[in-house]
C-alpha cells in the first residue's frame, strides 16, 4: 500500500465486492467490504481519500443501515489518530454530515459534535461550541444509557452558563429531573430491553450517577448565584450535603455545611426558609462547626440582633468562605445580610409590639427614622409583614385590620367566655350557699 496507485486499486477492487454483497442483500459482507475499505485508507494514512469513501459508501444506492452504522462506529476510532487538528475536525464533519438525520446512528452523531463542541471549547469559541451542542435533543435518543444523556445535557448547560446565556441554562437544566439521581442502578440494569430497543452502555469517560447529580447542583448554584436566589442556592447545597461520599467525608461536608448556614442566614424569610432552618440545626454534624450554630439559633430567637455584635463575631468566619471549597459568597452577600437582621429585628417587634413609634421603632433598629420605615415599607410590600403607618402621629401599628364578619365573631366567642364565667360564679355562690346552710342547721 505504499504507492498511491495501489491504494486506489485495492479500494477499487473492494467497492466491486462492496457492490455485489449489498445488490445480494448480504448484510455481513457488505460490512466487512466497507470496513476493509476503510482499514486501507487508515494504515496508508490516506486522510483524505478516508473522507470522500466515507461520503461515497454512505451515498450509494440502496446503502443497508448496518453498513452505514458499522463504518461510522470504525471511522469514529480513527479520530484519535489524526495529525493534527484540522484533520480531526474534517474528518469530524464528514462523519457528522453522513450520521445527520439517520435515527440508527443518532448516538453516535451526538458524541461526534460533543467532541467537535470540546475542540472549538479549547480554541476559545465558547459560543460555537454551545451552539454546536444545543443541536442534539438527546432526552429522545431511546437507546443512550441514562448516565449519558444525564452528561450531554449537562455539558450544554455548563456550554450556556460559560457564555452567560442563562435563559437557555435554565431551559436546558430542566430537561434533567431531581428524582433521576435518586433512581436505584441495580435495578435498573434488569430493565435494560424494552420491546426491541437496546439501551447501549455508557463510554467509560462518562462518570457515575452521584458524581453528576454533584455536577447537576454544582452547575446550579451558579445559575442561582447570577441572580442572587439565596434559598435556592441553599437547596442546592443541601442536596450535594445528602451525596454519600460527600456525608462520610469531613473534608467535603464542613465547607458544604458552612454554605448552607451562609445561604440559610442571607435568605429571606419565608415558610421554606423556616423549614429548612430548623431542619438543619437539628442536624447532629452542626455541632462541628459551633460558631454557625450560635448563628442559626440567634435567627430563631425572638430577640432583637445588634447588627454591630453580630458582624464583629461573623466577619472573619464571612471573610474566610473565599478559601473555602465552594469559592466566596456573592457580592452584594454582606449587605443582604444587614438587610435580613433588620427584617428579623422588625419581624421581633411585630411579635411584641400592637403600636409603637417611628422613633422607637428606629431606635431599636439602630437606624435612622427614614431607613427604618424604608425597611417597614419594603416588608410590607413584600407581603412579609402587615403593618400600617401613621405618619403625621409618627406611629406604626401591626394590628391587622378585621373585616365584619371577625368582628362578629371575636364578639361571639367573647360573649361565650362571659357567659361561662357567670356560670361558674353562679355554681360557686350555690357551692358557698348550701355549705353555710348545712353549717347553721349543725
Amino acid at each position: 500500500m505504499e504507492g498511491g496507485g495501489n491504494l486506489d486499486a485495492a479500494i477499487e477492487s473492494l467497492l466491486n465486492v462492496e457492490k455485489q454483497m449489498r445488490l445480494a442483500g448480504d448484510v455481513s459482507g457488505t460490512k466487512k467490504a466497507v470496513t476493509d475499505i476503510l482499514q486501507l485508507c487508515f494504515e496508508a494514512r490516506a486522510w483524505k481519500t478516508l473522507n470522500d469513501q466515507i461520503m461515497l459508501l454512505s451515498k450509494r444506492r440502496g446503502q443497508l443501515k448496518q453498513a452505514v452504522t458499522v463504518m461510522v462506529q470504525q471511522a469514529m476510532q480513527y479520530i484519535g489518530e489524526t495529525p493534527d487538528i484540522e484533520t480531526k475536525i474534517e474528518l469530524i464533519q464528514t462523519l457528522n454530515s453522513v450520521s445527520a438525520g439517520k435515527i440508527y446512528v443518532e448516538i453516535e452523531r451526538a458524541r461526534l459534535i460533543k467532541e467537535l463542541a470540546k475542540i472549538k471549547e479549547e480554541q476559545g469559541f465558547i459560543a460555537e461550541a454551545a451552539d454546536l451542542m444545543q443541536e442534539i435533543a438527546v432526552e429522545t435518543f431511546g437507546a443512550m444509557a441514562k448516565t449519558e444523556k444525564i452528561a450531554f445535557i449537562l455539558e450544554q448547560v455548563r456550554l450556556c452558563l460559560d457564555r452567560k446565556d442563562y435563559v437557555r441554562a435554565q431551559i436546558l437544566s430542566r430537561k434533567i429531573s431531581p428524582r433521576v439521581f435518586d433512581a436505584d442502578t441495580s435495578k435498573e440494569k434488569k430493565k435494560l430491553k424494552e420491546g426491541e430497543n437496546i439501551v447501549e452502555e455508557a463510554p467509560a469517560d462518562i462518570p457515575s450517577l452521584l458524581e453528576l447529580k454533584r455536577i447537576y447542583y454544582e452547575l446550579l448554584i451558579r445559575y442561582y448565584t447570577h441572580s442572587n436566589d439565596y434559598l435556592e442556592i441553599c437547596r442546592s447545597y443541601k442536596a450535594i450535603y445528602e451525596i454519600p461520599s460527600v456525608k462520610e467525608n469531613p473534608a467535603q461536608w464542613i465547607p458544604v455545611l458552612r454554605k448552607i448556614c451562609w445561604y440559610l442566614v442571607l435568605s429571606p424569610h419565608d415558610p421554606m426558609q423556616s423549614s429548612l432552618l430548623n431542619s438543619t440545626l437539628e442536624d447532629k454534624n452542626l455541632s462541628e462547626i459551633p460558631h454557625f450554630r450560635l448563628l442559626l439559633k440567634q435567627l430563631i430567637t425572638m430577640e432583637v440582633i445588634q447588627w454591630t455584635a453580630l458582624w464583629n463575631a461573623f466577619k472573619d468566619e464571612f471573610e474566610n468562605e473565599k478559601n473555602m471549597l465552594g469559592g466566596p459568597l456573592v457580592e452584594k452577600a454582606a449587605e443582604d445580610l444587614r438587610q435580613r437582621v433588620i427584617e428579623h429585628n422588625i419581624l421581633v417587634i411585630s411579635k411584641y409590639y400592637s403600636r409603637i413609634t417611628l422613633k422607637r421603632l428606629a431606635d431599636l433598629l439602630c437606624l435612622s427614622v427614614q431607613e427604618a420605615e424604608k425597611h417597614l415599607s419594603d416588608m410590607v410590600v413584600s407581603k412579609a409583614l402587615v403593618a400600617k403607618i401613621d405618619r403625621p402621629m409618627g406611629v406604626v401599628s401591626f394590628q391587622t385590620a378585621k373585616d365584619s364578619n371577625d368582628i362578629l365573631n371575636l364578639w361571639a366567642v367573647n360573649l361565650e367566655k362571659l357567659l361561662d364565667l357567670v356560670e361558674k360564679i353562679c355554681h360557686q355562690i350555690h357551692k358557698e350557699t348550701m355549705v353555710h346552710k348545712a353549717a347553721l342547721k349543725v
